[in-house]
């Protein structure tokens, strides 16, 4: 894992990094992510990240609400969290990156998700002073942005932050699932500086979609408890982790870049197949009646989407990293809490058991037929059963 003390210049080196990671609730108790589990706090968040899943950067993007800043301030008083010169904060080994999510509605279109960085906490109280003119509740996640589409982006980039598309194809609030046939119908692409594929696509998919070639692609948890940290994350290449190396990472320049997408395989995702709402039925490909109670209520997957926008065959542009199917452990078999706590208690994180401990060392640790399914995890060799209509995949094994 990568270490930096703060403001510290450090040569080009690789991270792991989470980069869409929500918050529940404040310190006091107070809502931010309604659907987000109590225990998801700041710092919760930043101990778990760290010191369980071994994440080199993570991305929190309920920073603008007014209340978890209350919780960060609260920190960087005490020192546990401390500002780095390139931008970020950091805790232990581990750079925060502050963001916000917003609901984005062009005229004439329907809503979707946007992901907003900025390089430092003052940054984000003051992005947060602008999306007041704009919102209902600030205190709130993902909330509804009133202004338009350059006004957002133009303050944004005043604040020396980036704007990345969240989760661009599933059905409820992305660009493509819920918005438009094509995000330069809704968006300056030139100014969009990354997108989020979310965990029902991969690279491969997304790459059937032509402007989408020219970004870099990010593949994040978009986790509502701890346990979701890291499901999905990216491997960088940075010069400097912080705010700067990760920016530089995704414009792929000074030899930074994304080098590597985890991700889930997308038939575990949620919103795969397409599903019968009335019936729960997952429909074959092109079918918009279910065949099974005749019922036109359905949620249309992203496997059928991607196929009724695609404009290319699939093939990576040169700078596409490669995509890696990687099931988490909480997706395996028999690995219960008890035992990750071992393997945990162990091997140190979760990083250390999916990527550097091999079959003999985990046998050492919880027996060979349960270090077999999870080497057989991390190779990719199981039956996987479709996810759709919000119900994730299962792994057999």
């Amino acid at each position: 894992m990568a270490q930096s003390g703060v403001g510290q210049e450090l040569s080009t080196q690789r991270v792991f990094a989470d980069l869409h990671i929500h918050i529940g609730r404040t310190e006091t108790g107070r809502p931010v992510k309604v659907t987000g589990a109590r225990d998801l706090t700041f710092a919760n968040i930043v101990a778990e990240a760290s010191e369980r899943k071994g994440l080199d950067m993570i991305g929190i993007i309920d920073a603008a609400s007014p209340a978890v800043q209350q919780d960060i301030a609260a920190m960087l008083d005490k020192g546990a969290v401390a500002e780095l010169d390139g931008g970020g904060l950091q805790y232990g080994g581990t750079t925060i990156l502050l963001g916000c999510e917003l609901e984005v509605r062009p005229e004439g279109f329907g809503p979707a998700h946007v992901l907003c960085y900025v390089p430092s906490f003052d940054a984000m109280q003051e992005f947060t002073a602008f999306l007041s003119g704009y919102m209902r509740n600030t205190n709130l996640s993902t909330q509804r942005f009133y202004g338009t589409i350059d006004e957002l982006f133009r303050r944004v980039e005043e604040l020396n932050g980036v704007i990345v598309p969240a989760h661009v194809f599933t059905p409820f609030k992305s660009v493509y699932g819920s918005c438009a046939d094509r995000m330069a119908d809704v968006f300056p692409l030139k100014r969009v500086s990354a997108v989020e594929l979310g965990l029902s696509a991969d690279s491969e998919m997304a790459d059937r979609v032509r402007e989408l070639h020219r970004y870099t692609f990010l593949t994040n948890s978009d986790a509502h408890s701890l346990s979701k940290i890291g499901r999905e994350y990216n491997e960088l290449q940075v010069n400097d982790v912080s705010f700067s190396g990760f920016t530089e990472a995704l414009q792929r320049k000074g030899g930074a870049a994304v080098t590597a997408n985890f991700g889930l395989h997308p038939r575990l995702g949620k919103y795969h197949r397409t599903m019968c709402k009335q019936c729960e039925s997952r429909l074959p490909y092109g079918e918009s009646v279910c065949s099974r109670c005749g019922s036109r209520s359905i949620i249309k997957g992203v496997r059928d989407r991607i196929g009724e926008i695609e404009t290319a065959s699939g093939e990576h542009p040169p700078h596409r990293p490669p995509y890696i199917y990687q099931i988490p452990l909480e997706f395996i078999p028999k690995v219960g809490p008890s035992t990750l706590q071992k393997l945990l208690d162990h091997f140190g994180t979760e990083m250390n058991v999916l990527h550097r401990a091999d079959e003999e060392e985990l046998a050492a640790v919880v027996g060979q037929p349960l270090a077999r399914c999870i080497v057989q995890a991390r190779d990719y060799q199981m039956a996987i059963e479709d996810g759709g209509g919000g119900v994730y995949g299962k792994v057999n094994m």
